[in-house]
């Protein structure tokens, strides 16, 4: 009876967009592939892949290299003595013109295919007369490739080995199965007027004081439209901006860090959203929490108080400027925090916080808190990790992660405030959010570190409904259920923010419609994604620095850009 009940309320309430993703390739791709040897092709399994890439000329083949990147992360060598330098790699692109694949490149090359490497012969040809395969087709053992010698061929060549372009050309076929790169000029939309616009829009952001700089990105279809950097890392601009910055995410880390854990806890059925706080958490049995069911919690309806500033109860003592054995937790440059502060006094502290009657909406930080300690409790393993090992590195999020200072040098990631009274320094790498920073800088609403390019891979695996590089990460039914609207007292998804309904709220954007979800995150990000228009919208800026300011919000420039794509898309559709 319970499950007939909530699957008419589900179907007749709530609204589901049962639209799938559809890739809208119409460029010529020239690229010609031989021999796709255990279909190969498109590459999947990227968290499996060690990938060595071995070119003769690294400045000659910087569009090839540079665009692997955008899918997998990748070691560039070059031809000299290469069998030894690839020995640590399972999977080993080489690319060259005719003259550079000689005899003896070959011969290195079948080695690696004896020593249970995957080989992939990248041939680019400058001629009609040396367009022609070198490895012996159809005997060969080594996958091959051919495509011209020019800027585009080497971004189609290295999009086709990813699958972000489909090969059409010659006898194997593949398909896309994953964002496309440089597409702008395949689409039907005014790309030029809409650049313009977004441009005067950004420069406007700058030139007031909004942010020192930003990050857009458009993709639709599966196609990458636009993706620009604007402006500097700060005022000073010693640092332009680029679009492959990292940039504090806030309040986005909701539902590109926690929430997709939960989805593929829930469709598991490891946890169960109408099971309570107490069920899962021991400590949270004796509380006044322990009957607050999941599902209100992920909906900001489980009565949780909005925000508790914890950095004003820090005792003298509880933060130095030097790491010493009781001040291990890293805060920021010259700032540590007593050992197990987290967990000694601001998990107890949120436990014991007052709540009121659940079912209204109040956006709560605890919230996240509370499903990242589930998550982590049901999983033995650290939310980072979890996130890492089953998103991040199989989709090809080569950048996103928590605690970005440890993997990536501190010049690519863009700095947020200027912290006067806490941390006493500016902010590079550190997550911005206080109480994120007092648990180690990995917390269930902020932490999370990314590019546009990033969450770019996670939009479209959202738009795919689980599906992105030929793997299956969550069932349909899934995606659909945390994405849709799911409560009767907000807009609110399972973690999403959602389309506002309330048209004086123009939110996210006036001309936004009611299949678009997603979030915002108060350094000054947001993404949203649009099933009907096939739209993912990316803008990533730093406006807190170098302090806190409204300007962005008051200037309401991330939803103007989303104004501005949607009416680029309304007159193409005229």
């Amino acid at each position: 009876m319970k499950k007939r009940f909530f699957g008419a309320l589900f179907a007749g309430l709530f609204c589901i967009s049962p639209l799938f993703a559809q890739y809208k390739s119409t460029i010529k791709n020239e690229t010609i592939l031989f021999n796709n040897l255990d279909q190969l092709l498109p590459l999947e399994n990227l968290d499996q892949l060690r990938i060595a890439v071995v070119v003769p000329n690294a400045a000659k083949y910087t569009m090839f290299t540079e665009q692997l990147t955008r899918y997998a992360n990748t070691k560039i060598f070059d031809f000299n003595k290469f069998d030894e330098d690839i020995k640590y790699y399972n999977t080993i692109i080489v690319a060259g013109k005719e003259d550079d694949l000689d005899a003896d490149c070959l011969a290195q090359l079948k080695q690696a295919v004896l020593n249970n490497k995957k080989v992939i012969l990248c041939h680019f040809f400058e001629n009609e007369k040396s367009k022609k395969s070198l490895s012996e087709h159809p005997q060969s053992d080594l996958i091959e490739l051919l495509a011209p010698f020019s800027e585009i061929g080497q971004r189609q060549m290295a999009m086709s080995i990813f699958g972000g372009i489909p090969i059409t050309a010659g006898h194997v076929k593949t398909t896309q199965t994953r964002l496309q790169y440089g597409a702008a000029s395949s689409s039907n939309l005014n790309l030029t007027k809409l650049t313009k616009k977004i441009d005067a829009i950004a420069q406007e952001a700058i030139d007031k004081q909004a942010t020192p700089g930003a990050v857009v990105m458009i993709v639709k279809d599966g196609q990458v439209l636009l993706e620009k950097s604007y402006g500097f890392h700060t005022y000073s601009k010693d640092i332009p901006t680029k679009t492959t910055d990292i940039f504090d995410l806030a309040s986005v880390s909701k539902i590109a860090g926690t929430t997709p854990v939960i989805m593929r806890l829930t469709e598991r059925n490891i946890i169960n959203l109408d099971s309570t706080m107490g069920h899962y958490l021991w400590q949270a049995k004796y509380t006044n929490k322990k009957d607050i069911k999941l599902r209100s919690v992920m909906l900001h309806e489980a009565g949780f108080t909005p925000f508790i500033p914890f950095y004003k109860y820090l005792k003298v003592g509880d933060v130095v400027s030097a790491r010493d054995d009781n001040h291990q937790v890293k805060m920021a440059d010259n700032s540590y925090i007593l050992n197990n502060y987290y967990r000694d006094v601001m998990w107890p502290e949120m436990l014991k916080s007052p709540v009121k009657p659940t079912g209204n909406y109040v956006y709560s930080d605890i919230s996240m808190y509370v499903m990242k300690e589930v998550a982590e409790h049901q999983t033995a393993e650290p939310l980072q990790d979890y996130v890492q090992e089953n998103f991040y590195r199989p989709l090809g999020m080569t950048r996103a992660g928590y605690l970005p200072r440890e993997r990536f040098a501190k010049d690519e990631i863009v700095p947020t405030e200027q912290d006067t009274s806490f941390r006493k320094t500016l902010l590079e790498g550190y997550v911005h959010d206080q109480g994120a920073a007092m648990a180690g800088g990995i917390a269930g609403h902020a932490g999370l570190f990314a590019t546009a390019n990033d969450l770019a891979i996670y939009g479209q695996l959202l738009l795919n409904r689980g599906e992105y590089g030929g793997e299956r990460y969550f069932k349909t039914e899934t995606v659909d259920l945390f994405t849709s609207r799911q409560s009767t007292s907000s807009r609110r998804g399972l973690g999403f923010d959602r389309w506002d309904p309330n048209p004086n709220n123009e939110y996210p954007s006036k001309l936004a419609n009611n299949s678009v979800f997603g979030h915002t995150g108060y350094t000054g990000t947001c993404i949203w994604i649009d099933p009907q228009n096939q739209l993912i919208y990316i803008f990533l800026s730093n406006r807190v620095h170098p302090q806190v300011s409204t300007r962005l919000l008051d200037l309401n420039i991330r939803s103007r850009i989303q104004d501005a794509i949607y009416e680029t898309i309304n007159e193409s559709q005229k």
